[in-house]
């Protein structure tokens, strides 16, 4: 009986393919295109645009073997980030309000074109945000909060796009 469990986990871990990083790319595509996200979000950072595009070739850099191209790539992920704000998310004081914690939120509208295969394609929104204590002025702040707000975004959508869970 034991020798029958074990060939038939054999079989079952030989029939499956083991992907420790929970990324399936089929082992034909080898070329992707991110375009740059242009900012269309009613209040804009200068920067956010280019920081979001590389942090997302970043990621599919550091998580995949895909060749990042600007040209004829096998998937294209196409863009643009509709919403930045800040806003207050808790009040300390009922006679002088004032924020306890305020909330940065960026929301980005996605395209993904798998020319491979057009099941795999979406069109999707994704927000994040990240809850912070106003300490000192907010421009010191906010580059670190926008990092930080960028990574749970992109990889939200790459595991959109790549991730079969």
């Amino acid at each position: 009986m034991k020798n029958l469990s074990i060939i038939i986990l054999l079989f079952f871990l030989i029939g499956c393919k083991i992907s420790l990083d929970g990324a399936s790319i089929p082992p034909d595509m080898k070329t992707i295109s991110v375009k740059v996200f242009e900012n269309n979000a009613p209040l804009v950072v200068a920067s956010l645009s280019s920081q979001f595009t590389e942090e997302l070739k970043t990621r599919i850099r550091n998580q995949t073997k895909l060749s990042i191209t600007p040209n004829d790539a096998q998937a294209i992920f196409t863009g643009n980030i509709t919403g930045y704000g800040i806003t207050p998310v808790a009040i300390t004081d009922n006679k002088q309000p004032t924020a306890g914690a305020n909330r940065l939120s960026i929301t980005v509208n996605v395209k993904y074109v798998n020319n491979l295969d057009s099941t795999k394609n979406f069109e999707q929104s994704f927000e994040r945000h990240k809850d912070f204590k106003l300490a000192g002025n907010l421009q010191a702040q906010e580059p670190g909060l926008i990092k930080d707000v960028t990574a749970q975004l992109t990889e939200d959508i790459f595991n959109r796009a790549f991730a079969q869970w």
